[in-house]
């Protein structure tokens, strides 16, 4: 009895010394390693949780006394050419030699904090001291070498990332996160453009259900199904589509940003088709993946978006375009998926440009609601390239998606089919349709995907003709 008192005794003061700050916490790794700054004279090390530096073979400077130092980095955190040294530590208390005037005595607790020197040609020079940065640090990593370079990424116990820059004068957090709202076929069959040029005189009734989630998201995109065209005579449903130019109106005015067009309907009006539908969507600043006009003579397999201070690589591809072939000396003018090798060397070229790759891709058959063969060999071959997401459009009716995990540890989000946007299919399955969702935040190595979902989708047939795709909630 008088033992296990004595233990509930000694742990009680001991958790109470380490509420107390008495005690650093225990997730702490220390690390000990050897570095450079660019410039290669100053020669870093850390050892024992002590920071010290050699130039020339001499020890010049070494981390202030009652400083535990946990991490250290060498990088050009300003920008402006040449490095800093960063040290992740540990010491009593939140201030310095100066305090703000408001606080008149610190704390006695161990707190987290990043040091800043820099080199120079006297030695070693602190840069930024005020460093308390309110929050658990398990792990420091500086990007560079990406369209994100030049943050800071703070890794906390959990695994959990958060991004910081330099700004003027110490650390400011990043709102870096990107958010993706991508709808999927817009199929335009004879009775939906009847009714919005006889009954409406503009499309917008079709996106009027969704204005709202594409303005909140960063990156919103829609599958345009069917190829543009300005002749009326030239207007038709299935099978071979011609869809009004004011539909493209109604994408812009809606507020799209992207639009693939890459589908097995893509050559459905020829050269003439594509010519048209690229030729919109550039002259209205949408972003217009899949097809290449006449024009475009050079192969462009991608396009880029940055989108908060992040590059995104955005391919689309087609299965095939219904036994149309392109023109003569017009290869590029749909992108398919034919060449894996090709692509395969597309896709790591893009990888060296940009943080993230989304691949958008018509794919699967038709009605189908489990992803076939075709898909599932390309989900490999994608996986195997480190695409980040993929996101499937063709069948016309939703299928599963899921967080794919490759034998290297890469995670890829896929949606096999995300049905149809707006469509007359006669078929019940084909009303159904979804919107995919996801969010991509950046870090050390590129970025990840960190939320996702599929939100169901109905579209709503009126009397008299009229169509409204609606989310459900």
């Amino acid at each position: 009895m008088i033992i296990t008192m004595a233990s509930a005794l000694i742990g009680a003061v001991l958790y109470v010394l380490w509420r107390g700050g008495c005690f650093l916490p225990g997730w702490i790794i220390w690390e000990e390693s050897r570095i450079t700054d660019a410039s290669g004279g100053y020669d870093i090390s850390l050892k024992d949780k002590t920071a010290s530096a050699a130039y020339g073979g001499v020890c010049i400077w070494s981390s202030p006394d009652g400083v535990k130092v946990q991490q250290i980095l060498s990088c050009d955190m300003d920008h402006d050419g040449g490095d800093e040294l960063l040290l992740l530590c540990w010491k009593r208390g939140r201030f310095g030699k100066y305090k703000p005037f408001w606080i008149t005595e610190d704390e006695r607790n161990w707190s987290q904090h990043i040091f800043v020197y820099e080199y120079t040609e006297d030695g070693i020079r602190p840069k930024w001291m005020s460093s308390y940065i309110g929050q658990d640090v398990a792990q420091m990593a500086f990007c560079s070498g990406k369209a994100s370079s030049g943050r800071l990424f703070l890794t906390d116990p959990e695994g959990e990332i958060s991004c910081w820059c330099w700004d003027s004068w110490g650390f400011a957090r990043e709102d870096a996160e990107v958010s993706f709202a991508v709808f999927g076929d817009n199929l335009i069959h004879e009775p939906i453009y009847t009714y919005g040029l006889n009954h409406q005189g503009n499309f917008d009734f079709l996106y009027d259900n969704v204005l709202d989630i594409i303005k909140e998201n960063d990156v919103s995109v829609i599958n345009q199904e069917t190829p543009l065209v300005n002749d009326p005579t030239e207007y038709s449903g299935y099978p071979v589509f011609g869809t009004p130019v004011q539909v493209g109106e109604a994408v812009v005015n809606a507020g799209f940003d992207v639009v693939t067009c890459a589908t097995n309907h893509a050559l459905d009006r020829g050269a003439e088709g594509i010519h048209t539908t690229k030729e919109f969507f550039a002259e209205h600043d949408v972003l217009c993946l899949g097809i290449q006009s006449a024009e475009e003579a050079e192969r462009r397999p991608y396009e880029t978006v940055m989108r908060n201070n992040m590059r995104f690589a955005l391919f689309n591809y087609t299965y095939g375009t219904n036994g149309i072939s392109p023109p003569d000396g017009f290869p590029y003018m749909v992108h398919r998926l034919e060449d894996e090798a090709q692509i395969r060397e597309d896709i790591l070229r893009a990888k060296e440009e940009a943080d993230a790759v989304i691949v958008f891709v018509h794919w699967g058959t038709e009605n189908a609601v489990l992803p076939d063969a075709f898909q599932e060999r390309w989900t490999d071959v994608f996986l195997d390239c480190r695409v980040d997401v993929v996101v499937g459009t063709h069948p016309h009716v939703l299928q599963p998606y899921e967080m794919l995990e490759g034998t290297d540890g890469h995670r890829m989000l896929v949606y096999y089919s995300i049905g149809n946007f707006v469509s007359a299919q006669p078929e019940k399955s084909c009303v159904k349709g979804g919107m995919a969702s996801f969010t991509v935040v950046p870090t050390p190595d590129g970025a990840r995907v960190m939320e996702y979902d599929l939100s169901p989708l109905t579209i709503h047939w009126h009397k008299g003709g009229g169509y409204a795709p609606v989310l459900e909630e």
